[in-house]
């Protein structure tokens, strides 16, 4: 607090002197120390980098709005969506692969997978997802692209924000947000279209007949991406996201990222016109870096936690270089450490294999030849068995012992097939499956396409036949015509101590 807020709490006494209320002073001082936000109208910038961004746009959300529409033939009785997670029956369907909930290990591969690639490139070229592809990056763009184009350019936007209410600012302020609210429910009603099938529930949207939860999951990513891509922006990246803090032991020195190259620029200042360049420095303190910047830092700061490597600083000051017949480049993909090295007379180079990166390349082979020898290798038959516990055992009346088990029969081919169950050891009596035969031998069971069969089996053993404590048996599913096998182990417990 500062001498004059000071005053502004003092109130006099009869003495003459003059007293401070302590509890107002910590009140005002406790008002400071929050910031509201200060709102960033970035400058559009043409060029490489901001053509490049426009493309990752385009390309992110064509894949995001198109990817529920398009069709794969999986045979009759089974969904046709290319793409779809499909809660209701357990599935998640992509293309031509089938994921089962007992298959959640590729699930895990995948989201690994794209850990070990994102440590990567980031080791590589720093912040290039946040900058071209994060979701919250491509939204943003295309919030403010709308902006621009509603409300004019930056300086344009500046003098709508401070002029005060007419009609001119009220209809280009109600027409943004309009705009901003449909790509909003866009994106909620794109979402909702990977759980179900997407032209049925479109069909449903239409008649007004989608089911509640598909409507509240809409409204709810409706505001999420309203909120997030029009009004919070860069709070999001700065103060929401993990991976800014994240990124700091991922990026070392030789990381190639958007780098103000000091070496060239220092000191900066304005150029006198005549003036020879080469008694002064390239940056000429424009500014235009600052103006083009969507997290509204100045790059020549160095490495900060706002910046997202977008790179349209590079086109600004570009842009600037051009004018006043410099080389471009004063603002590029550089390294820290190439910079130092200029700055000592040292010639600048790109090291991309450093242990970190080789590190993060043999994990990533070694996750992706897993996945890929896990999917060329699974089993389309699965065999799932759970004993009984509640009772362990049952004792009949001639003194044999009867053990429970729920038995799931898997198959994951997409047309109907017949199993052979066979269960050995334990010198069993007699093979009980509820509803289908009682024998010593291999059961056959049919199950349809793509279904899970639920079954109770009953194994007996004779009392002369028992033996004291819990004896090791083996479930085995087999199918005869492309002979694959599975087999699962269990105990049954004959009650003897």
């Amino acid at each position: 607090m500062d001498r004059i807020d000071l005053l502004k709490l003092a109130t006099s006494t009869d003495d003459g002197s003059y007293r401070i209320d302590v509890r107002a002073t910590n009140s005002a001082a406790t008002r400071k120390l929050y910031k509201a936000r200060e709102p960033i109208h970035p400058r559009l910038v043409h060029g490489t980098f901001r053509r490049a961004k426009w493309i990752v746009m385009a390309a992110t959300l064509t894949i995001y709005y198109l990817t529920p529409w398009i069709r794969w033939d999986r045979g009759p009785d089974a969904p046709g969506q290319a793409v779809l997670v499909d809660l209701a029956h357990e599935r998640f369907y992509f293309f031509f692969i089938e994921i089962w909930p007992q298959e959640i290990y590729y699930i895990t591969g995948l989201l690994i997978l794209s850990a070990v690639a994102l440590f990567l490139v980031t080791a590589l070229f720093g912040r290039l997802w946040c900058g071209y592809a994060c979701p919250q990056t491509v939204w943003t763009d295309l919030f403010i692209w709308v902006e621009n184009l509603v409300e004019g350019d930056r300086s344009a936007r500046i003098r709508l924000a401070a002029q005060l209410w007419n009609t001119e600012k009220i209809v280009k302020r109600l027409s943004k947000h309009t705009a901003w609210l449909l790509i909003a429910a866009a994106t909620g009603g794109a979402w909702v279209f990977y759980f179900t099938d997407a032209p049925i529930l479109f069909q449903q949207f239409a008649h007004g007949e989608a089911p509640a939860i598909a409507l509240l999951s809409v409204g709810l990513l409706t505001f999420t991406t309203y909120s997030l891509g029009g009004f919070m922006r860069e709070q999001v990246c700065t103060y929401m996201c993990p991976w800014p803090r994240i990124q700091a032991a991922m990026i070392d020195d030789e990381a190639l990222s958007v780098t103000y190259r000091r070496d060239r620029g220092e000191p900066r200042g304005p150029h006198k016109k005549g003036q020879p360049w080469s008694s002064t420095s390239h940056c000429v303190d424009c500014h235009q870096c600052v103006a083009a910047c969507p997290m509204g830092i100045d790059i020549r700061d160095g490495t900060q936690l706002e910046c997202i490597n977008c790179a349209l600083c590079i086109d600004a000051c570009d842009d600037i270089m051009d004018k006043v017949g410099l080389p471009r480049g004063l603002i590029a993909y550089d390294t820290d450490a190439n910079v130092e090295r200029r700055l000592k007379g040292e010639a600048s180079g790109f090291r991309f294999v450093r242990p970190r990166t080789i590190l993060y390349a043999v994990v990533l082979a070694i996750v992706g030849a897993v996945m890929l020898y896990g999917l060329w290798a699974r089993f389309t038959i699965g065999l799932d068995v759970l004993k009984d516990r509640n009772p362990e055992f049952v004792r009949q009346s001639d003194g044999a012992v009867l053990n429970g088990y729920s038995v799931k029969l898997l198959n994951h081919a997409d047309r109907a097939r017949t199993f052979l169950l066979t269960v050995t050891g334990g010198e069993l009596a007699a093979i009980h499956v509820i509803g289908v035969q009682s024998t010593t031998g291999p059961i056959s069971l049919s199950v349809e396409s793509d279904r899970v069969r639920a079954l109770r089996v009953l194994l007996t053993v004779s009392k002369t036949k028992l033996k004291p404590g819990n004896q090791q048996i083996k479930f085995q599913l087999t199918d005869p015509g492309t002979h694959e096998s599975v087999e699962t182990r269990s105990v049954f417990v004959s009650g003897m101590n």
